[in-house]
């Protein structure tokens, strides 16, 4: 067996960045955002806070809300032919218009 190479956050450097006027303290108001049932979230990790984080091949996916699991949400995500149930803290989610 060949060992693994990395982890879960290997070759995010530039996916996993802030731009110089986004840092500093995180946005309370997209902590504590809320979420229905059904509704579409797209994917935008926030790196500052790695708690509730989703895999790196999941940035910029859109998905639809399932359910609410403690202080995260349940989303169903298309991933090319089968539909994937991730978890997801509200920080890293934005509310999509479509």
């Amino acid at each position: 067996m060949v060992k693994r190479t990395g982890t879960s956050r290997r070759k995010t450097r530039h996916t996993m960045r802030k731009h110089a006027r986004e840092r500093g303290k995180l946005s309370i108001k997209r902590f504590f955002q809320e979420f229905k049932t059904g509704d579409k979230v797209k994917l935008k990790a926030e790196p500052s806070y790695q708690k509730g984080l989703f895999s790196r091949r999941f940035q910029g996916k859109t998905g639809v809300v399932h359910s609410r699991q403690g202080n995260c949400y349940t989303l169903k995500i298309k991933d090319i032919n089968r539909e994937k149930t991730i978890i997801v803290h509200p920080i890293h989610m934005i509310k999509s218009e479509e």
